[in-house]
């Protein structure tokens, strides 16, 4: 059952903004903090390494890998669905579909041990695809129920109550796994430990299929022609990434700004990735410590993103997109060269307050750079579901190469100090921007 509101309705604005707060459990507390911090709880019982894909990988290796074919997946269906999006009566089935399936998916993590690796890892990469795979249709909405003069607004407040209902759940799944007695939680430090965080995988998947239930009662079905969805439809969005290609090579800056973006958010995004896996196995926490710890430095590393955006947004203002992106960018250089030497608390500590200073910032920068330098075109979507498939295959790409370095060397700080050369190319190519500019 839904209710039929009007494009610009306020019920229905606020109706689509709440998916943010639905769906961006999955990402804080799944991607970036708990599911971590459980993941390496698993393998303090045993060997780092496991026998999997008929080969012995290294635990935060593994995940790195399955990280990046689920990216990759993400980056082929992407086009498709955005196909399927615009040409389809019925977005609200897509978006259920893919919702449901990452929130139960969420949910089987409940049961992830390494026995039965290979369900597990079938958990976690669904999850990835489920989240991933609702956003395409999620945003593809936005036109549909805000006119163009909203658009901004309504977007910043879904971003806003994601930020916001995210920590909440975060703060709570916290104190369950610090003091899982409160909850009934029963047996020793680690063990009632691991059972709270397997709840807390649990209460992502019910929190983000409960509350979608708002959006879901408001938002429309769609386009109001249901058009048939054929193979023809379907290969529309790689039709689309073409044109685009094409259009990139008459206009000099915009393709160099994108090839910059493709090198260096290959290694901002692996960062954030794989940030919390870092300081579970290459920081000395002391006995006890690790899990507070390590979610206070989420907690900080989200805090900081904010002002860290705004400081961002300041400085573009006075010196310009490109020069404040390069000044980023050496920020990120020094920030994987000290990671090397990141032992202890304190030192990860700051190392993530730093992060979070730069994490929103070039983020929010390098999408609206993206954005004005743009050719004039009413084709905008096109356009930025290629700068989508674009940072996907280079999350691809830096996943697999700080899987392969880590499992080769055996260390994750020997990956991180190699993600500077990244950032060093992507200064160099962002100068060559700025000289054409």
């Amino acid at each position: 059952m839904s209710v039929q509101l009007q494009k610009g309705d306020k019920k229905l604005l606020n109706a689509w903004a709440f998916y943010d707060w639905a769906n961006s459990v999955y990402s804080l507390v799944i991607a970036s903090a708990v599911f971590p911090i459980f993941y390496d709880l698993l393998f303090d019982k045993r060997d780092k390494y496991i026998a999997v894909f008929g080969s012995n990988v290294k635990d935060t290796a593994l995940m790195s890998f399955v990280t990046a074919f689920a990216f990759l997946v993400v980056a082929f269906i992407s086009p498709l669905l955005s196909g399927i999006a615009d040409y389809s009566g019925n977005k609200k089935v897509f978006l259920k579909l893919f919702c449901y399936l990452g929130a139960f998916s969420c949910i089987g993590l409940y049961w992830f041990n390494l026995d039965d690796i290979y369900w597990s890892l079938v958990c976690y990469f669904f999850g990835l695809i489920g989240f991933w795979g609702s956003l395409v249709f999620y945003n593809s909405y936005l036109p549909d129920i805000a006119h163009p003069e909203q658009q901004d607004g309504v977007s910043a407040k879904g971003y806003s109550l994601g930020y916001i209902g995210s920590v909440i759940l975060l703060i709570f799944n916290l104190v369950m796994v610090m003091k899982p007695g409160w909850f009934g939680i029963e047996g020793n430090d680690n063990e009632a430990a691991e059972k709270a965080m397997r709840w807390s995988f649990v209460s992502v998947g019910v929190w983000w299929i409960l509350f979608s239930q708002y959006t879901y009662y408001y938002l429309p079905k769609g386009n109001k022609e249901r058009n048939k969805v054929t193979g023809d439809v379907m290969l529309n969005g790689f039709r689309e990434l073409r044109k685009v290609w094409r259009q990139l090579k008459q206009t000099t800056m915009l393709k160099r700004y994108l090839g910059a973006f493709f090198v260096y958010s290959m290694a901002v995004q692996t960062v954030m990735l794989v940030a919390t896996y870092f300081g579970a196995k290459e920081v000395q926490w002391g006995e006890g410590g690790k899990q507070m710890g390590l979610i206070v430095s989420i907690l900080l590393i989200q805090l900081v993103a904010v002002a860290g955006a705004v400081i961002t947004s300041r400085l573009s203002a006075k010196y310009g997109n490109i020069k404040t992106l390069i000044g980023i960018n050496c920020v990120w250089a020094v920030i994987c060269v000290a990671a090397f030497f990141v032992t202890l608390p304190i030192h990860f500590y700051i190392t993530a307050g730093f992060v979070g200073l730069v994490m929103g910032g070039i983020q929010s920068l390098s999408r609206s750079t993206y954005s004005k330098m743009l050719p004039e075109t009413q084709d905008t979507a096109s356009f930025f579901s290629f700068y989508d498939v674009t940072e996907k295959i280079g999350i691809v790409i830096g996943m697999v190469l700080y899987g392969a370095i880590d499992q080769y060397f055996g260390s994750m700080r020997y990956s991180v100090v190699f993600l500077t050369l990244f950032f060093v190319i992507g200064v160099f190519l962002l100068m060559r921007v700025l000289k054409k500019h």
